[in-house]
């Protein structure tokens, strides 16, 4: 579970409550569920007019994957990553046929299936490379679902302040109903502008985050593969596969925030 996550949502929405009460307010006074109906549906409705379904349903799944911590301990996958390239130094390619049913990332046991079947290394990384740029591409777009959100949701929010701002008008009559009618009016902005900040918009930094520590995890299995298709000494390879970790490797993705192109960049010189 990724707690910065899960802490972070939750301090936002504790300073808010704890606020409203300082100040002598009461929390019955920012809970409307006219006024969530209102913006959340609306920013729903928006954001499923600027994306396609599959996009909109796509980001949604995405929620799981920002709340989940998803560790990759660079270390531990260059000594796995040894391992193969010792064993098929000594063994040759075909030596690791058995090892892949026991790989636990998808990526890893796929390119290196594809080596032990003796496709040409120029092709394998052609084909892994797409399916990293595939993969970028899908967490991008989930994050540019929760940053359009993040947009249409202090709007929203206006709108529905005007709409209880018209129901105040409507009772002009009757004074003693204008204070309060006002003060719900203004709760579906706290709405709008609370759930862009709070949620939508920092859901879209983090998706964009682990998405970058994903694609450098991939590129690091990647040029070990060829690199071990290539018969290289394991003590070169580990030293090739150190450039995607700048700050010396560490726990959780230290120098796992360089971008794909940087990391690209930085393989390539090696090779």
């Amino acid at each position: 579970m990724d707690f910065a996550s899960i802490v972070g949502l939750l301090i936002g929405v504790a300073a808010i409550i704890v606020g409203q009460t300082l100040e002598g307010g009461k929390l019955s006074a920012i809970i409307q569920p006219t006024a969530a109906l209102i913006v959340l549906g609306g920013t729903l409705g928006a954001t499923a007019v600027s994306f396609p379904l599959a996009n909109v349903l796509s980001a949604a799944k995405a929620v799981k994957r920002a709340f989940k911590e998803e560790v990759t301990d660079p270390d531990a996958l260059v000594k796995e990553i040894i391992g193969y390239a010792t064993k098929a130094r000594k063994s040759g390619l075909v030596s690791l046929e058995l090892d892949i049913k026991g790989i636990k990332a998808p990526f890893l046991a796929k390119a290196l299936r594809l080596a032990v079947d003796g496709m040409d290394p120029k092709l394998l990384a052609e084909a892994m490379e797409a399916e990293i740029d595939n993969s970028e591409e899908r967490a991008v777009m989930d994050a540019k679902v929760y940053e359009a959100a993040g947009g249409y949701a202090p709007t929203i929010g206006i709108i529905g302040a005007v709409l209880g701002l018209i129901q105040v008008m409507a009772n002009l009559s009757d004074p003693s109903k204008l204070g309060a009618g006002i003060a719900v009016a203004f709760v579906a902005t706290i709405y709008g502008v609370g759930s862009a900040n709070l949620f939508f918009l920092p859901m879209a930094n983090k998706l964009k985050v682990k998405a970058k520590r994903e694609v450098t995890t991939m590129l690091i299995m990647l040029e070990g593969v060829i690199s071990i298709q290539s018969g290289l000494n394991p003590h070169y390879i580990e030293e090739k596969l150190k450039v995607f970790f700048p700050e010396g490797g560490g726990k959780a993705g230290k120098g796992a925030a360089a971008s794909k192109v940087e990391a690209k960049d930085k393989a390539q010189a090696k090779k």
